[in-house]
């Protein structure tokens, strides 16, 4: 037999106080949120007779979750970031923002501060033997005209599927830069191919997943923010043609308009003329902001992320 106590007086009232409605102290918004929290839990709780044990190996595995620093790689797997791109999306529909390049998460492996370039930069410093990468394309408004002065500011991972900073053996900043868009509003790199990765296999995130029946493996990718006056600051990455996990990203993250051909080239000549002495890799990739008058709206949005306050 089932057991319902949530909705009594002494119930609700007891959790009204835990969430501090009986005093004018603290945060009229995180009152509404615990309460929010709190009243939705031990419906849970009810409703799918979750046993004491059950209970506090979820505390336990919130506490793992913390200590492995894998909140960020948990709300990716588990679809919330996505979901919050899909609100955003709603509400630019609804508010008649439409146009420009899509976005997609960000994740949690930014790291602020990179160095910023002129127009183009190497990304890479030269430790990784991996396919050498050229990229460049051109940031444009959404009639076309090229954006000059703005900020592409771009991360990814190495051939081993880590990011500097949170990869001890990698030189700061190393696959980490900002540059700035010239006259025309291109931009251009040079970095090597990264590789695609998966959650650490014995982490919270994918013993979790584990129970979901399902992987934690990502496509490569390449992260972008880009920012110029006057228009929606754009977070979005690409994801590269042909990997095997690209319509099967553990995260959600890929969007076919952020879908990137990459191509790789075996001539002699050509690698001699970009200054290489074998295979590399080409990518041309454009990007389109929207405008607003918003300041707010012209600046990333505020989290906690390694290196900022």
């Amino acid at each position: 037999m089932t057991v319902r106590i949530s909705q009594t007086a002494d119930v609700q009232k007891f959790f009204e106080e835990a969430s501090g409605f009986d005093n004018d102290q603290g945060s009229s918004r995180m009152k509404a949120v615990v309460h929010r929290v709190l009243s939705d839990s031990i419906k849970i709780i009810e409703d799918l007779q979750i046993s004491p044990e059950e209970f506090w190996k979820a505390v336990n595995y919130f506490n793992e979750l913390g200590s492995r620093q894998e909140a960020g790689l948990l709300v990716a797997g588990l679809g919330l970031e996505h979901y919050l791109d899909l609100l955003m999306d709603a509400e630019d529909e609804q508010a008649g923002h439409v146009g420009g390049t899509p976005r997609t998460i960000e994740g949690p492996l930014y790291v602020a501060g990179a160095p910023l370039s002129k127009h183009e930069a190497r990304l890479d410093d030269g430790q990784d033997p991996g396919t050498v990468l050229f990229m460049q394309g051109q940031v444009r408004d959404i009639d076309g005209k090229p954006l000059a002065g703005a900020i592409v500011d771009v991360w990814h991972a190495n051939t081993g599927g880590t990011y500097s900073y949170f990869d001890a053996s990698q030189s700061d900043f190393n696959l980490r830069r900002r540059i700035e868009t010239d006259a025309e509003g291109r931009y251009r790199f040079r970095s090597i191919v990264p590789s695609g990765y998966g959650c650490p296999p014995d982490g919270p995130t994918q013993q979790l997943l584990n129970q979901l029946g399902r992987h934690g493996q990502r496509p490569a990718h390449v992260h972008f923010f880009i920012s110029a006056p006057g228009h929606r600051h754009l977070t979005t990455q690409i994801n590269l043609a042909g990997d095997q996990y690209l319509h099967d990203d553990f995260a959600y993250a890929t969007r076919d308009e952020l879908i990137a051909e990459i191509h790789f080239i075996e001539d002699p000549q050509q690698a001699a003329a970009r200054g290489v002495s074998e295979r590399f890799a080409e990518i041309n990739f454009d990007f389109t902001l929207q405008p607003t008058a918003e300041l707010n709206a012209q600046q990333r949005a505020q989290r906690v992320r390694a290196q900022e306050v």
